[in-house]
């Protein structure tokens, strides 16, 4: 499963450089990712890491926003970014020979950017459009909503993009002063696997990144209390776009190996129960999903699916119905045995993408700190018994706990919050 090994080296200043060198790849994928997302942030610069991300790209003291694009496209490469609620990642993927390349034009854009104040109102409304998108594409925007509603008022409710009004109203000197208060040394990975060899990146991080300074605040987390009940969002829509959702684990919660079992054999894919029940057997509707999302000290378990007004009650009563017998018997042995492979064919088909194995290497370091073998992982998998998941489903599928955010048009169809019961 792994590569030519992991390496891990930290900079006198505090920033951490992780390789992985995969030597049969001809790509190389590297990252500079920020411990600062949207929950960082307080309600009124709502978005402001989002819109950050955006002005990187606008043009540094050496080169202009065009020349950026340039240098990645002439040499087949790719060159993006993008925000979480936890993390910002800038990244770039090019073939071995031109990692001199990406990590020169990164270190550029991250470390030199002018925020022009032209380029600044101009990317304003290239993100005030991309707000106005999410909130005309009904299953991603729903997700928001849950959000909003689940943990209301709390940091990780915010939408990642922010409001209208709060990015109207962010002007240079608050994205300089953000910067100086989150984008310190100490916060700050880079990560690169592929055809990459570990001392010489050091050398050029260490080049490029020597000089940053200081130190950032711990930010003091705290836990978003969950609101159960249901909400209808009404909107004039084709279909309903539903998600429901229950209190789930952190991100380092050591029961997370079984959390993802049984999420795989609920609704993790085609051979899943809410896919089989909902649309194989039922035929109402065309996809259906459950997912974890997983964050410090907290999280939650979710399925989402887009349908009929008509058919919104009998659905809630399949999915409630399937988290109680979830909650009740736990999982058949052929269930277990399937989610388990699945799970780790999954991980294994990740490997073979230098993107996949550089985010892994990042995100293994923001959440805990050192590196998780895949062959470790293969192995808590392997060890889920099923005690283990029906310990999980009592603690996660508890009557009382479920939340839903219904998004669309229910047309004379209503809905009650009794379907919810879980037994």
């Amino acid at each position: 499963m792994g590569g030519g090994g992991v390496r891990r080296t930290v900079l006198p200043n505090g920033v951490r450089v992780l390789t992985e060198a995969v030597p049969q790849f001809v790509s190389t994928s590297v990252g500079i990712w920020v411990e600062n997302g949207s929950r960082y942030e307080d309600p009124s610069e709502n978005g402001i890491s989002h819109f950050l991300e955006h002005l990187f790209f606008k043009g540094t003291e050496r080169r202009t926003a065009k020349r950026i694009a340039e240098e990645i496209d002439a040499v087949g490469g790719v060159l993006n970014a993008f925000t979480g609620k936890e993390y910002t990642c800038y990244y770039a993927k090019v073939l071995r020979e031109d990692l001199p390349l990406a990590v020169d034009v990164l270190s550029d854009l991250f470390l030199h950017s002018k925020f022009d104040p032209e380029e600044i109102e101009r990317e304003r409304t290239v993100v005030l459009q991309e707000i106005s998108e999410i909130e005309d594409t009904p299953d991603d925007w729903v997700h928001d909503l849950f959000n909003r509603r689940f943990w209301p008022g709390h940091p990780l409710s915010m939408p990642i993009c922010g409001t209208s009004e709060t990015v109207g109203d962010m002007k240079r000197e608050d994205f300089l002063a953000f910067i100086e208060r989150r984008y310190r040394p100490d916060r700050i990975v880079v990560s690169a696997a592929g055809g990459v060899d570990h001392e010489r990146l050091v050398e050029s991080v260490a080049a490029a990144f020597g000089s940053l300074s200081g130190t950032t605040e711990k930010p003091r987390f705290t836990a978003p209390r969950p609101q159960a009940g249901l909400e209808v969002f009404e909107k004039d829509l084709e279909q309903v776009h539903m998600n429901l959702g229950v209190p789930g684990i952190s991100h380092d919660d050591p029961r997370r190996y079984a959390a993802y079992v049984l999420n795989t054999a609920l609704g993790g894919g085609m051979s899943s129960r809410l896919f089989q029940e909902v649309r194989e057997k039922r035929g109402k509707a065309y996809s259906i999903a459950s997912f974890l999302s997983s964050y410090v000290g907290a999280g939650y378990l979710a399925v989402y699916t887009g349908l009929s007004a008509s058919c919104v009650a009998e659905v809630l009563e399949v999915i409630a119905r399937e988290l109680s017998a979830l909650r009740r018997d736990g999982l058949e042995p052929d269930e277990l045995a399937r989610a388990k492979s699945q799970i780790k064919g999954n991980m294994l088909l990740s490997l073979e993408s230098s993107d996949s194995r550089m985010g892994r290497l990042a995100k293994n370091e923001l959440y805990f700190g050192h590196d998780i073998p895949p062959e470790e992982v293969a192995r808590e998998i392997d060890a889920v018994g099923e005690g283990d998941v029906l310990a999980m489903a009592r603690d996660l599928f508890r009557d009382g706990q479920v939340a839903v955010a219904l998004l669309g048009d229910l047309d004379g169809h209503p809905v009650d919050e009794s379907v919810l019961r879980l037994s």
